[in-house]
Formats: structure tokens, sequence, C-alpha cells
């Protein structure tokens, strides 16, 4: 009877899965049946150039939809209403865009903190690359709000989150692997920064340089097409205004390499200066035991009062970069209360400076208080600013023939390089952005510099540096990384025997009759654990009867040559195991025992993996 139950229950469990995929099949829209036949009958090969071409143009709209957004309503607000209305406009907006963000958060997205490029970094190492839905939308409404109402921050980082959300979520619908999948994200990732820039080569260096990190790769023809379809809508729908683009420069002249090994250092130097303030001002933030609104409510009336006092730090900047680049340094002067004055050179230096200094304030503040965006177009703004800066200061000591634009242009690419860790992404982007590609000497000798002074001052990136440090994302060392995706719940072995202190040798030996291992943990009356007993620990008396009831398991225990707790990675239980010099390690959690851990579990799992995440 009991078998006929069965049998009846593994039917009913069938026809309900048959239903389901039915159900499954007819509630799916017409174009994912579309492409779910054309999974089956195309090739690897050839379904991820198609699916490189849909992410990439579905990434690349949602750029391009943001970007004009966000233009439109600054050029509302600088060129179309009177002074007057502007200082009511700094005041209010940026402060009403950190608090709305800030509640869009707790009321729609349950307080969802994570953002940024740590996010995607982090879903790819911990998270096979499976980026939750709600960020395909979530990200592009908050950095819309943030930015497109002042907000001193940037959007190409909501971008690039937005379409590696897209390629994510794209690859888990038709049921991809764990590198196509995470090829796709970096492609939606790669379409978002083409078409925010109009750079697909850049978009593609980002890609390799920031998402990619340690993560091998053959394919790269997705990422091509995905480049194109982002930066090709970008040209097609935006218009020239809306666009990251400079066209005025003077030819490169070797003898001015000088000024751009000076611009190279200071730029690694203020690089190195933002960084500090940014995590000061995260720091900051974190330890206000504050509500979250509290918070944005500060980070708001701050960011105001910033814009008021330097209209230039108002939203992206671009527009106040793009007139330093075109020599126009008094414009940025209008929107000020500098306009009522008679303007100066002098005025214009101290001006650019206070904007250089305070821009990294502005965007740390605005990114941490609630709002959100990231710190891609205030590095390039505070390039702009240095450059400019460092070249009135050459006028000002008597020096001839300085290339501003040069300088101004060149600077972003010098300080992107040093906050973002992203130095070949910094000099195609600025290359691309200005049809520079004469420019390429000097935007390589500054962003080199800048780069190599930022990893001097700190190997890894500080914006994923604790990340790393917990082994959360992803570095250069793919060996590493492969053991980082080890995790402890599938290494622990939990059948194991144990024994009361205070059991006798007799009690040992009947455990060793009934088990398999040769190691026995020591537990108190408590449960926790006290030591361990092995085989050859007990083998000298184990065959003498009269000893049995006198030895007690206090007497024949040891501690064990290392301890793994419960909450450590792998690279701390592999150092312990290489200091202890031992096969088998007991984990704890609250000093009471879990289980055990062995090396050769470790080596087996590796090895299972490497064959899973390396190109063959």
């Amino acid at each position: 009877m009991s078998q006929f139950n069965r049998l009846r229950k593994y039917h009913s469990f069938f026809r309900f899965k048959k239903d389901f995929e039915q159900y499954s099949l007819k509630s799916a829209k017409s174009y994912e049946l579309i492409l779910h036949w054309l999974h089956s009958k195309m090739s690897r090969s050839q379904f991820l150039l198609l699916s490189g071409i849909l992410v990439g143009c579905s990434a690349g709209l949602a750029g391009v939809i943001l970007k004009s957004l966000v233009h439109y309503i600054h050029y509302v607000i600088t060129y179309k209403v009177h002074f007057s209305t502007q200082v009511i406009f700094y005041v209010v907006f940026p402060f009403l865009g950190i608090v709305l963000t800030t509640l869009m958060v707790i009321w729609f997205f349950k307080g969802q903190s994570r953002k940024g490029i740590p996010a995607i970094l982090h879903e790819i190492a911990r998270n096979s690359s499976l980026i939750p839905p709600v960020k395909m939308y979530s990200q592009i409404l908050q950095s819309a709000i943030t930015v497109g109402l002042g907000g001193s921050a940037g959007l190409e980082s909501p971008i690039a989150v937005t379409g590696a959300a897209l390629g994510s979520n794209y690859a888990r619908t038709y049921k991809l692997g764990y590198k196509e999948r995470t090829l796709l994200l970096a492609a939606g990732a790669t379409a978002g920064i083409a078409a925010a820039f109009n750079a697909p080569i850049a978009g593609m260096m980002f890609a390799f340089e920031i998402l990619l990190t340690g993560v091998v790769f053959s394919d790269f023809m997705p990422l091509i097409v995905a480049a194109v379809c982002g930066s090709l809508l970008s040209k097609i729908i935006l218009q020239e205004e809306a666009l990251f683009h400079f066209e005025s420069r003077v030819a490169f002249n070797y003898h001015n390499v000088p000024y751009y090994i000076a611009l190279g250092i200071l730029s690694g130097f203020y690089a190195r200066y933002y960084v500090v303030i940014s995590q000061k001002i995260e720091h900051f933030f974190h330890s206000l035991n504050w509500t979250a609104l509290q918070r944005a409510i500060l980070g708001g009336v701050l960011v105001s009062a910033l814009c008021v006092a330097l209209p230039p730090l108002f939203g992206e900047g671009y527009s106040s970069v793009k007139s330093l680049a075109a020599g126009n340094g008094e414009a940025i002067l209008q929107n000020s209360f500098f306009r009522y004055l008679p303007i100066q050179s002098w005025m214009i230096l101290v001006f650019t400076g206070c904007v250089c200094l305070l821009k990294a304030l502005a965007a740390s503040v605005t990114i941490q208080s609630g709002g959100n965006g990231g710190n891609f177009a205030p590095s390039l703004f505070a390039g702009g600013f240095l450059g400019f800066f460092y070249a009135m200061v050459c006028q000002q000591m008597g020096f001839t023939d300085i290339p501003v634009t040069n300088l101004v242009i060149v600077g972003m690419a010098g300080v992107m390089a040093g906050v973002m860790y992203a130095p070949l992404t910094a000099i195609f982007l600025i290359a691309e952005s200005s049809s520079g590609y004469d420019l390429f000497i000097p935007l390589m000798i500054v962003s080199t510099i800048s780069f190599l002074m930022a990893k001097w001052f700190s190997p890894i990136s500080p914006e994923i540096k604790e990340l790393a440090k917990d082994g959360k994302v992803f570095t250069h060392a793919h060996d590493k990384n492969i053991l980082l995706l080890l995790k402890m719940e599938d290494l622990l072995e939990t059948d194991v025997q144990t024994i009361s202190i205070d059991a006798t040798l007799r009690d040992i030996i009947e455990l060793v009759k009934e088990g398999s291992r040769n190691i026995i943990a020591v537990v108190s009356h408590e449960q926790l654990f006290e030591g361990i007993i092995t085989l050859d620990e007990i083998r000298p008396v184990m065959f003498n009867p009269e000893l049995y009831d006198t030895i007690t398991v206090k007497k024949l225990m040891q501690a064990p040559p290392a301890v793994v707790n419960l909450k450590d990675n792998i690279n701390v239980v592999i150092k312990k195991f290489d200091a202890a010099q031992a096969w088998n390690l007991p984990v704890v959690q609250d000093k009471q025992l879990v289980g055990f851990i062995s090396k050769s579990s470790i080596l087996n799992k590796y090895r299972l993996l490497l064959q899973e995440y390396s190109e063959g």
C-alpha cells in the first residue's frame, strides 16, 4: 500500500511540473518565446552575439533616456531662468533631490543601500552574477531625482548598474550559465557607459579594467556589439549639448611634456585627496546615530549651500568643464554672485580652485547622505577644473604658450585614472570624447603617473578595499578569486563523533567501534568545545582493559593545532591549515563545535570550481 501511495505521489508531482511548464510557456511574452526558440536553434556564440545586441540596445536606451532627462532639467535651470530664480533653485532642488531619493529608497525599495560599482562586483563574486531585478530600474529612478535636481554626483555609475542588471536578468531568463551571465552583465554595463559618453572603446575598457577584474574570459564579441549599440543610440538620439564632447584643442607639442608630467603628479595628489575626503565623509555619515531621513536632510542642506556659493557644483557640471575647455573661464562666474563684480583673472583663479577642492566634498556628501550617483562625473569634473587651475597658475608665473585646453582635457583623464583606478578607461574616454587621438601621449603620461601614485598610496581601490579584504569581490589574483568562491557550509563535515570531557577510556573504545573517523571531539556539559582525541593518542592504552575505567577523556585529550571559526573566509582557513600542518581542523561558533573541515575537501572543491570558472 505504501508503494502505491509513493507512486501516486510521484505521478502527481510530475503532472504538476508538466502543467506548470505549460502555464509558464503560455504566460511568457511572445518575444520571449521567440528568443527561447532561437536559443534552441543557435550555437552558443551566435546566441551570445544576439544577446549582446539586445542587452546593448536596452542598456544604451536606458542611459540615453536618463542623460536626456537630466540634461533638459539642468538646461532649463541654468539658461532659461532669471538669476534670482536660479539662486532659489540652487537652494531648494539639491536638498529635495537627496531627501526624495532617500524617501523613495525607504518606501519603495525597502531600504536597499548597496549601490554603485562595488554592488556589481559583489554580485559577480558572491552571487554568481545574479543581480536583483529591481536594479533594472531603481538606480535610474534614484539617480534621475538626485542628479536631475542638482545633486553633485554623476549618472554613469547608476547607468552601469542598470545595464549590468539588464544583462544579468536577461541571462537568467534564458537560463544561461555563470560565464555567459557575467559576460552579458558586463556587456550591459559597457553599453551604458558607451551611451553616456558616446565612447564605445572606453565602455569596453571599463568592463575589462573594473568589472571583469580577476575573471578569465575569451569571449568578447558580445562586449563589442553592446558597446557599438550603446554608442550608436547615444549618437543618434542625444543632442550635441548633452554629449560629453570637446572640439577645441591644440596639437600636441613635445616641448610641453614637462607641463604634462607636473599635471600628472598634481592629479595623483588630488586623486588621493578626493579619496580621503570620500572616506572621511562616508565614516562621518555612518557614525551618526541618525535615521536615514535625518542624514538626507543634513546632506541636502550642505549640498544646497555649496551650490549657492559655487554654482558649477550643481549637478554633473559638464557644461562648466566645456566652458573651461573652450578657454572661456569667465562663463563659470556668470551664475555666481561674482557676476556683479568686475571680473579679474585672480577671481577666476580663486573661484576655480575653490570649486576644484570642494567638488570632492559635494560629491561625497551627495552620495553618502542618501543620494544616488557615482564618482565618474565628479572625477572628470574635478580633473577639468584642476587642469584649468594649473594652466592659470603657470600663466600667472610668467610661462607662455600654455596649452590651456589640452591641460583641461588631459587633467580629466588624470584625476579619473587616480580616483577610479582605471587608467585605460580614462585614456580612451577622453580620446574618444575629444577626438583627441593626437593627445594619446600626454593622456598616457598624466593618467599613468596619477594611477601609479594612487596605487602607491593604496594597492587596491579604496572604494572596494574592505570588500576585497573580506573576500566579497574579486581581485586580479585569479586563483585567489576561485578560492573565495568556496563556501564554508559546502565544506563543513557535520557527521562527527563527540564525547563528554568526564567520560572514560571505555566510552572512547565504544565510540571507536561504532565510528569510522580518526578524530573524536571533546565537549563540556554545556556542549562547549574542549579539545580532540585522536586514535594515535589512545593506541598505546586502548588494548589494556585494566585502564578502561581509570583513564578519563580529560587526560587523553589535547588541544587542536588550530581552530576555525564558522565566519572565517577560506583564505584564513588555508593559512590556519598551513600553519598547523594538519589535514583536519574543528569548526566552532560561539565556542560550540559545529563540525570539522578537511584540507582534502577544500582541494577537491577548488579543483571542480577551477574547471567550471576557467576557460578550457
